[in-house]
């Protein structure tokens, strides 16, 4: 047996036969007791269960007071209603345990242990008391096996107090000669969460100071101490469990909501649908979180109020009734309900949830024509062409594959000259000419069309006749083009034939033989102009000679094109090209090949490979004969030709030098045709001196290639008279930027209102007496230099320091850097004087319009001084303007 609450073994299992098969059984329940001013009612909590031993399915259990008890398959004892204590004391619980192989039985007693819950009357609380284990006489502290285990302490969860509640005492066998204090430790006392367990320290009373809740701690481990007042240990800790018991106060909630279902239309009873689930808070070993489901309402109700059940302990939904039909309910909303307490509906709690269920479609409803028969027509040699549009109706869900229609002719077109495609959009069947239609053959044609859905029928289900029908359509007659055939037409003559020939009779035919017309042609391309054509009759013949040599022929092959018109309204053409075969005759000479080509001054063995080259075919071209001419004199004695093969041949020198230079050699060659024709072609021979590798030289190439001494001269002379405009051109430019810069330098001072910026030499002193100055251009020669004064182009007495060098006429924001550049590489000059030294100024030139420093004067005592000119020089000095000059105000 296992329990889950407080286990005391009170009763052995006995056996009615006298064997004692089982293992003894004790069982001990735990029951919460309410105590109220009128009665007192227990309910069991948790579970007991008595264990069969492994025999399985063979044991059943029977409980003897079924009206308030129940005990399942399991052997798990179940609280079927309230019980009045009073009830339960006056008769015991038995519990009987029968073998249906053996046919033993047994018997086990069910005491109860109560767990009092005060609600009303203090004064009737009991507690239960822990004593601490004996210790050795010593009183060292050793590690003793303890002899008893403390049963766990059951406490209801939501107490409503009065709090602090009490739940046990603590005791040593100690405190009887001398005082002791007791404390508890562990979660709920002295660790998160705290204040939850307090004790009292001298009487050792456990109380809980707060209502616990079981979903957020369901136990409590807790260690008891015992120390004396000098906080010596006396007692080992103790562990003591608290175990929450679960209170109904939680109601189911759905994991979802809304529930989303589909089921197919015409589906049977017991096809399975979703499960819907909902979870409670609460402990799901006891009834306070066993949930049951049900449907409480069905929308719509029809063709029944009950489509579907739901399994009231797993919440699978499936349909329990036939009818389902998408095309008149296509969607069910079902309330479900979940209840714990078992589905209890006093004492349990619960929650709903919506279930849509969508009722999917399937192929039960073919489509069908909405006529027997359609009309079209179409004008003849016309493709790809709509005759006629097929609609079609079917009940089932739109843009699904069971609703898209496919379409089939099944008769009136064994050649295959239409096609029925859907239309994507409407559904609709277009009935398109995929082959041209001969107006002459057939005017009408009369086509079977079925229509099918893209997957098939749902078994049971039947095609109808509505869903084929009949499409009618005439062929319309229009002017065709007449045609010539054969296309092209091929026909043979001779090269050479002349002009006024007659060739053919080039006709096309009019395939509208219900029209009454006729036919004219004319020549749309002749790309020799040798023909023409009798625009009556279509007759053929040359204007020209017929040249198998000319550009215009490939392969033996002239192409000409002609054009036949009928004089139906509006009139037709056709085109037609006439291929002329020409057959070759020797009428072309052959000639050298190459014409141009070099050898050495000495006749080294380096011949010169020829050959022939004839504009006619074999058997009127090669092999060629090849001979040199006898005039001049000269050619024979200087050269020599060997026959190497039917179309090659080797020409060398004959005698030992031969001064460089062109030569024409003079070269009789002869076809084979019948009869044969011979032609004196000249062949070119650069005769040039040659490196040790035979080849002639650089100079040697370029005059074989036809440039001459004078051609080169020439285009030496016009590269150096490039290369001296090019170097003309950057001297000007270099001569224009110095004419900037000059010009720059030769502003007038009167126009410019910068100061010109002159480098002098090191003045020395200190900070306080140097002196910058900001001489004038003009030097006036004639004027004597004071002592101590030295020129500009004098060489200094001293290394002169290396200043950086700026642009001559820098712009004017950086003159401020300048001269402070300056003064930094004069303080930095190692070989400047000392400060107080000898200062040595530059000549600065006369006739200055600034006067000396002396004759400065402040604006109180320059009233006598014309400053009128200050509104001359520019922009920059007109605040000065403003101030000193213009009038009194």
């Amino acid at each position: 047996m296992e329990g889950g609450g407080k286990l005391a073994c009170d009763y052995p299992a006995r056996s009615k036969t006298g064997s004692r098969s089982f293992p003894t059984l004790c069982v001990s329940v735990c029951l919460c007791l309410h105590v109220s001013p009128s009665d007192l009612f227990v309910c069991f909590s948790p579970a007991v269960r008595f264990v069969d031993c492994g025999r399985g399915d063979l044991v059943r259990f029977e409980c003897s007071n079924p009206s308030h008890f129940r005990i399942e398959a399991d052997g798990v004892v179940y609280a079927a209603s309230t019980v009045r204590r009073s009830a339960l004391d006056a008769s015991p619980l038995l519990i009987t345990a029968s073998d249906a192989a053996t046919q033993q039985q047994w018997e086990a007693h069910v005491l109860s242990r109560t767990l009092l819950y005060w609600s009303v009357m203090k004064s009737a609380t009991v507690f239960s008391e822990i004593v601490f284990p004996s210790r050795n006489a010593d009183s060292q502290l050793k590690r003793t096996k303890r002899d008893w285990v403390i049963p766990p302490i059951n406490v209801p969860e939501n107490s409503r107090g009065p709090f602090p509640q009490e739940l046990v005492r603590i005791r040593s066998d100690h405190d009887k000669n001398r005082s002791l204090r007791y404390s508890v430790t562990g979660p709920g006392a002295d660790q998160p969460p705290t204040g939850i367990f307090i004790i009292e320290p001298i009487s050792g009373e456990l109380s809980v100071n707060k209502p616990l809740d079981r979903e957020h701690i369901s136990n409590f481990h807790l260690r008891a101490h015992a120390v004396d007042l000098n906080g010596n240990q006396v007692e080992n800790p103790i562990d003591i469990v608290i175990n929450v018991i679960d209170m109904n106060d939680n109601r189911p909630e759905f994991t979802h909501q809304i529930w989303n279902g589909t089921v197919p239309e015409g589906s049977k009873p017991g096809t399975f649908v979703m499960t819907v689930t909902s979870v409670d808070k609460d402990d799901p070993r006891t009834a306070n979180g066993m949930l049951r489901y049900k449907i409480l309402s069905q929308n719509p109700e029809s063709p029944t109020s009950n489509m579907y059940t739901i399994n009231n302990k797993t919440g699978g939904i499936i349909t329990v009734a036939a009818g389902l039909d998408r095309e008149k309910v296509p969607q069910y909303t079902l309330i479900i309900q979940a209840t714990d307490m078992e589905g209890n509906p006093m004492y349990g709690l619960s929650n709903t949830a919506t279930a849509v269920i969508r009722v999917t479609d399937v192929n039960d409803n073919p489509p069908e024509f909405t006529a027997e028969t359609f009309f079209g027509e179409v004008p003849e040699n016309r493709v790809n062409v709509i005759v006629a549009n097929l609609t079609v109706t079917d009940k089932d869900q739109p843009n699904t594959p069971a609703w898209n229609a496919v379409y089939k002719i099944t008769g009136g077109d064994p050649t295959g000259r239409f096609s029925v495609p859907t239309d994507p959009t409407t559904n609709e069947g277009l009935v398109t000419v995929v082959k041209p239609i001969d107006y002459e053959i057939s005017r009408t044609y009369v086509l079977t069309v079925e229509a099918r859905n893209e997957v098939p029928l749902t078994r049971g289900i039947q095609s109808r006749r509505q869903s084929t029908a009949t499409v009618s359509i005439r062929v319309l007659d229009v002017n065709e083009s007449p045609y010539f055939e054969p296309n092209p037409r091929l026909i043979t003559m001779d090269d050479g034939t002349g002009a006024d020939t007659a060739l053919i009779a080039f006709t096309a035919q009019d395939p509208d033989r219900f029209m009454e017309q006729s036919i004219s042609y004319s020549k749309l391309s002749d790309p020799a102009n040798w023909l023409r054509i009798d625009p009556n009759t279509g007759r053929i013949t040359t204007i020209a000679i017929l040249d198998r040599e000319s550009p215009f022929v490939r392969n033996s092959l002239y192409n000409a094109t002609f054009m036949a018109r009928d004089s139906g309204k509006p009139s037709a053409s056709g085109t037609g090209v006439l291929q002329i075969h020409l057959r070759d005759i020797n009428d072309n000479a052959p000639k050298v090949f190459p014409q141009e080509t070099e050898v050495c001054e000495k006749p080294e063995p380096n011949a010169i490979n020829i050959t022939a080259l004839d504009g006619d075919l074999n058997p009127n071209a090669g092999p060629f004969a090849f001979e040199l001419a006898h005039r001049p004199s000269d050619v024979r004695r200087n050269w020599t030709i060997t026959r190497v093969s039917g179309d090659y041949a080797q020409v060398s020198l004959k005698i030992g030098f031969l001064e460089s230079g062109i030569y024409e050699l003079p070269i009789i060659i002869t076809d084979s045709g019948n009869p044969p024709m011979s032609n004196t072609s000249y062949l070119r021979i650069k005769v040039c001196q040659c490196d040790m590798n035979g080849d002639c030289s650089d100079q040697q190439h370029i005059m074989a290639a036809g440039l001459g001494t004078g051609a080169i001269i020439s285009i030496l002379l016009c590269i150096i008279i490039l290369l001296i405009l090019v170097l003309m051109f950057v001297v000007w430019m270099k001569r224009r930027d110095k004419e900037r810069q000059a010009k720059q330098l030769l502003i007038d001072p009167e126009d410019d209102v910068r100061d010109n910026i002159l480098k002098y030499d090191e003045e020395g002193g200190g900070e306080e007496d140097q002196v910058r100055m900001s001489p004038r251009d003009t030097i006036e020669p004639d004027v004597i230099r004071p002592g101590g004064v030295r020129r500009l182009d004098e060489r200094p007495l001293h290394p002169e320091p290396q200043y950086p060098m700026r642009s001559a006429a820098p712009h004017p924001g950086d003159i401020g850097d300048f001269i402070n550049e300056g003064l930094k590489a004069a303080d930095n000059d190692p070989t400047a004087p000392p400060y107080d030294s000898l200062l040595v100024f530059d000549y600065e030139g006369s006739g200055s319009t600034a006067g000396s420093l002396s004759s400065l004067n402040s604006s109180s005592s320059g009233g006598d001084q014309d400053y009128d000119y200050l509104n001359d020089w520019g922009p920059r000095f007109r605040k000065l303007a403003d101030m000193y000059g213009g009038s009194d105000d």
